[in-house]
């Protein structure tokens, strides 16, 4: 499956070759598993989402967030619905998730692979290079037209004037106008094939007004995406401008959400060939990652690695007892406490992690303290100690964290 549908990209899988008489390979994406999930258990409605890791064999990239294990988060509609509905769901899904990222200004571009196809076929592409020049279009989010039109003219050997007659179209995008003008062109309307993608689109962006995210989407017509199971609607989140800071170039880490309509993939791993049309969504994790690590730094911003409440400290030495009968105390109270692995820490060592790690509380438990029954407790940003009863111990940190 994987080979016919990744043709062009067959070298970015890391295929394991004959593993004790097995063909395997690294998973690719979610996606395919996802299908054949559903034509195993013969469902035809569901409606989820997945985390998981996926490898490609590209050239790392890491400032950009780029790499070749990395984590995609899915979510897939499947079943056989009305038209559109599902689909402006999932771009609604999507602005959601990069609008509450805060990652700054962004756009969502939108094409079907119904009016790629039939742009194709009325410019004069012939059927068996579809496919090739398909990829060489999904290139144009990182190289100008000019480029890929000399790649698909010399290297794909496409006449030069069916490549220019692609490139009036791809250079085209906006909204439902553009939509209705493409329904109306000479040349475009004779596709049926395209006018279908295109009456799609008219009510796809019905519905994005009503779910009010319509100006957050363009129609775009260079938007290609290269993988050929995608039968529908396409689309690609990109950032207009990512937060850079004073003095230094924006982070450019391409797009950072995509997907489509992928009608005839289940089918393909049905023995009776029984079909269940989806359309899903996937987020890139890591390159979402690198722009939210970027915003920091340009704003200064800490996050804390750990969700630890109360440090157990002790100043002098021959106290690991007595930190771990406190620990279990607030172990088993709920409260997420932690101390150093050492039966002598110095005070200094403990006092800077819990400085470092932004851990709020200290509980700090000595000799002067056991022989009174009582304990020191230590807001670690203020460096504010008071003590309190040893009895009273648990109650009182609760109340604090409670307050913070």
């Amino acid at each position: 499956m994987l080979t016919e549908k990744y043709e062009d990209t067959f070298g970015l899988m890391y295929d394991l070759k004959d593993q004790g008489g097995e063909l395997l390979s690294l998973r690719y994406d979610l996606t395919v598993p996802f299908a054949r999930y559903l034509a195993m258990n013969k469902l035809k409605k569901m409606k989820r989402y997945q985390v998981g890791k996926v490898w490609r064999r590209e050239s790392p990239a890491l400032v950009q967030g780029r790499y070749r294990e990395f984590c995609q988060c899915d979510f897939d509609i499947a079943g056989e619905f009305d038209p559109m509905i599902p689909d402006a769901e999932c771009l609604k899904i999507m602005c959601e998730i990069l609008s509450g990222l805060q990652l700054g200004d962004f756009l969502i571009k939108v094409n079907d692979r119904r009016v790629v196809d039939g742009m194709f076929a009325v410019c004069g592409v012939p059927e068996d290079k579809f496919r090739t020049i398909c990829t060489s279009m999904d290139k144009l989010d990182k190289m100008p037209w000019e480029d890929v039109r000399h790649e698909m003219v010399a290297k794909k050997g496409l006449a030069p004037e069916v490549a220019d007659r692609i490139g009036e179209y791809v250079q085209c995008h906006g909204g439902i106008s553009l939509v209705e003008k493409l329904s109306k062109d000479p040349r475009l309307s004779q596709s049926q094939l395209a006018l279908q993608g295109l009456g799609d689109l008219k009510l796809l962006f019905e519905y994005l007004t009503l779910f009010g995210i319509a100006e957050k989407i363009s129609f775009d017509l260079s938007l290609a995406r290269g993988l050929d199971y995608y039968t529908g609607v396409i689309y690609e989140a990109v950032l207009l401008q990512s937060p850079g800071w004073a003095g230094k170039e924006a982070l450019n880490v391409g797009s950072v959400a995509a997907g489509g309509r992928y009608d005839g993939l289940v089918a393909q791993f049905d023995p009776k060939g029984h079909n269940v049309p989806c359309v899903g969504l996937s987020i890139g994790v890591e390159r979402i990652f690198c722009l939210v690590e970027q915003k920091m730094k340009a704003s200064g911003e800490k996050v804390r690695t750990i969700e630890t409440q109360v440090f157990v400290a002790t100043p002098q030495r021959n106290f690991l007892r007595e930190r771990l009968k406190i620990i279990t105390e607030l172990w088993d109270a709920g409260i997420k406490a932690e101390m150093l692995y050492k039966n002598n820490p110095k005070l200094l060592t403990q006092l800077l992690y819990c400085e470092k790690t932004d851990i709020p509380l200290m509980v700090i438990i000595g000799e002067q303290e056991q022989k009174e029954g009582v304990i020191k407790l230590r807001s670690v940003a203020s460096r504010e100690e008071v003590t309190i009863n040893r009895e009273s111990l648990v109650a009182e940190i609760q109340k604090r964290l409670s307050e913070s």
